[in-house]
């Protein structure tokens, strides 16, 4: 059976998608060795066209930070080994052909389709990224906001947190949340921003309030994956103004659940459910539960306080 290679490329696009490997919010910094454009190993050359988008999402979806990728062979070459049981990336060229026209019979050139796979350096043995930093001896450690920290030691039975990579996300079927080391954000808001907005994506499994992340698996793009977002960034917004993180991070939830506007502009419903969730799981997560909800009106057999003129 031919093998076809747009079919593969497009597979690979939406199990990327799927995965929901979109970098809407990345405030973890960038290796400064590298400008985040996947490059040969061998050559030092960039990729173009497709290769950029297959290579940098499958870095940032892996959590690989550096920018180069090698094949198998030129790995071998170079004295180095890929790991056991590591998966290569597609990626594609095009080649020319010398052909015969069947009716001038004068040569030309036809480009072809063709594909190979590499690795990235950090999938292969015996092999230093180029683009890998040392560490730096001079860099102020990380100080822990105390505030924000009685929250992530408060949760009661929470998900697994491991450190490492270039992004955060959870794993619903593992109950796990996979973040970058907090020395790589660019604040400690930041940093506890986005670790609660994980949380609040792991108060949807079946342990917890159950949203059905771990037995429903939500598409990119759909509408159970747009509304599971929102949870998230509603509850990871009331999470911080409890712990009193800085405006800036609360200014960045709102830029991502204004990012959701066709949405929530089709379903006018949406925003009022996601905040109700998403305040439920902050709830959870601080251990607050609530008898009745509060209301602006005052119950029947209480009097009225007028307030006061202006």
């Amino acid at each position: 059976m031919k093998h076809d290679i747009y079919q593969a490329i497009t597979d690979r696009i939406l199990e990327l998608l799927d995965a929901g490997t979109v970098p809407w919010r990345n405030p973890i910094k960038r290796s400064a060795a590298g400008n985040g454009l996947p490059k040969s190993l061998a050559s030092g050359k960039a990729y173009r066209g497709i290769n950029v988008f297959l290579l940098a999402a499958t870095a940032w979806c892996k959590g690989y930070e550096s920018c180069y990728w090698t094949t198998y062979r030129a790995a071998q070459a170079a004295g180095a080994q890929v790991r056991k049981g590591e998966k290569s990336t597609l990626v594609i060229f095009w080649k020319q052909y010398a052909v015969t026209d069947a009716q001038s019979g004068e040569e030309k050139n036809l480009p072809v389709l063709r594909h190979y796979h590499v690795f990235n350096a950090e999938q292969v043995e015996g092999i230093e990224p180029p683009d890998r930093l040392p560490p730096d001896d001079t860099a102020a450690p990380f100080e822990p906001l105390l505030e924000a920290e009685k929250i992530i030691t408060g949760y009661a039975r929470p998900p697994t947190i491991e450190y490492g990579g270039q992004r955060a996300f959870y794993i619903p079927s593992e109950d796990r949340i996979r973040i970058a080391e907090p020395a790589r954000f660019a604040s400690r808001e930041e940093f506890y921003g986005t670790l609660y907005h994980e949380f609040c994506h792991s108060t949807g499994h079946s342990s917890r309030l159950n949203r059905e992340l771990d037995s429903v698996p939500t598409v990119f793009g759909s509408p159970s994956y747009g509304k599971e977002e929102l949870i998230a960034e509603f509850g990871g917004a009331f999470l911080a103004a409890a712990a009193g993180i800085s405006p800036p991070t609360i200014d960045n939830s709102a830029a991502y659940i204004a990012g959701w506007r066709k949405q929530i502009a089709a379903d006018r419903k949406l925003l009022v459910q996601a905040a109700a969730a998403g305040q439920k799981a902050a709830d959870h997560i601080l251990g607050i539960s609530f008898t009745a909800a509060a209301s602006e009106e005052p119950a029947d057999d209480l009097p009225v306080t007028p307030s006061p003129a202006p």
